[in-house]
């Protein structure tokens, strides 16, 4: 199976390769430099590799580059300057289309815009599979499952301040530049800008300050679960240090994570799901180094694509994919996920790490409303 990487001489893009060749299918690298290529198949040990030049300047060469290939896996962020080209291209070429974007309106823009392009064409579009994006998007629907009705669901990225290349830096001073997105009564909104309630991280003895961030979870999970509100947030002091960037200070940062600072650091996305009268539904799923694991959830992502039957169009992680399925995929790449359930009146968690299929708060169909400042 060959499976196209857009954005391959990057530093995720380079780990994404050697997840293909490491799982046994064929890495064919695209881009604008063939020397740059060249050096990126032999540093990810995919000496030998396919190389295909084109650039985003052109789709019907971009589009050739990706002809044969059962599915693209983008990493050429940020994702709002370059990502839809990408998109467009893969679909042009009958070819499965997965990206690792954490850029909220980004993704919200394919979301909404690719559907059905993509449906047309027979093929699927998966934007934010990622550490973020994908693992939140799916446990999200998991923790809501329970519930008869959902009020209120926060999907929050409580990882601690770790090690982060250039491109993430560009890709967060990107979404900060944004602003953020909620969702409520059926519609997405500017994010109120008000205080939110500390979160107690799964491990940690006490609530720690979280703030309101730009998450993918917020313009994927309203697809899938029917709640009020949806909301997201990251820990307080991680909100600071990307407030803090500026373009002078993310071109100073490396362009690569060296392996033990990113086995040093541990990603956490946790989302709860409260019902109308009380009940709170929670689920969590962590693991280490985020970017190697960020190639592994798209290489598998554009793997089911590619053998699988799920719905063609422009679809979110857990519309895509079987939720307990993917993370279970996961936990051999030393993930750990769970959800529970507590009830307002017994204060009693009832643990479960299963699928709860038919629940009604469970949805296929997207929401359609997206209101602007104008529209109020």
């Amino acid at each position: 199976m060959r499976i196209a990487v857009y954005g391959a001489t990057g530093f995720t893009g380079g780990l994404v390769v050697a997840e293909i060749r490491r799982r046994g299918m064929d890495p064919v690298l695209v881009g604008r430099d063939e020397t740059r290529l060249r050096a990126a198949a032999d540093t990810a040990g995919a000496t030998g590799a396919e190389l295909r030049v084109a650039g985003l300047d052109h789709t019907a060469a971009l589009a050739a580059a990706f002809d044969g290939c059962a599915a693209v896996v983008n990493c050429a962020g940020p994702f709002t300057l370059w990502g839809e080209p990408v998109v467009q291209a893969a679909i042009a070429a009958r070819s499965h289309y997965v990206d690792t974007a954490g850029e909220q309106h980004y993704i919200h823009h394919i979301l909404d815009e690719y559907g059905e392009p993509a449906a047309r064409a027979g093929v699927t579009v998966v934007p934010a599979m990622a550490d973020d994006g994908g693992p939140g998007d799916l446990i999200a629907h998991l923790a809501a499952a329970p519930l008869t009705a959902v009020d209120d669901l926060v999907i929050a990225d409580l990882r601690l301040p770790g090690s982060a290349s250039r491109g993430t830096a560009r890709s967060m001073a990107s979404v900060f530049a944004e602003g953020a997105l909620e969702y409520s009564d059926g519609a997405w909104r500017p994010a109120a800008v008000s205080p939110q309630s500390p979160i107690t991280p799964p491990g940690e003895p006490d609530p720690v300050p979280v703030e309101t961030f730009a998450l993918p979870g917020v313009v994927t999970i309203p697809r899938h679960v029917r709640a009020r509100r949806v909301r997201s947030a990251i820990r307080s002091e991680v909100a600071g240090l990307f407030t803090a960037l500026t373009p002078d200070i993310v071109e100073t940062i490396p362009t690569t994570v060296d392996e033990e600072a990113r086995r040093a650091g541990r990603w956490l996305m946790l989302a709860e799901a409260t019902a109308p009268d009380g009940t709170r539904s929670r689920g969590w799923v962590t693991g280490t180094d985020g970017y190697r694991l960020t190639a592994v959830i798209a290489v598998e992502a554009a793997r089911r694509l590619a053998t699988g039957r799920q719905p063609h169009g422009a679809l979110t992680p857990a519309q895509a994919f079987d939720p307990t399925s993917f993370l279970d995929f996961l936990t051999g790449d030393e993930v750990t996920w769970k959800t529970e359930t507590t009830t307002p009146r017994d204060g009693i968690a009832v643990a479960a790490r299963a699928k709860i299929p038919g629940s009604p708060n469970i949805e296929s169909a997207p929401p359609t409303k997206h209101l602007s400042d104008q529209d109020g």
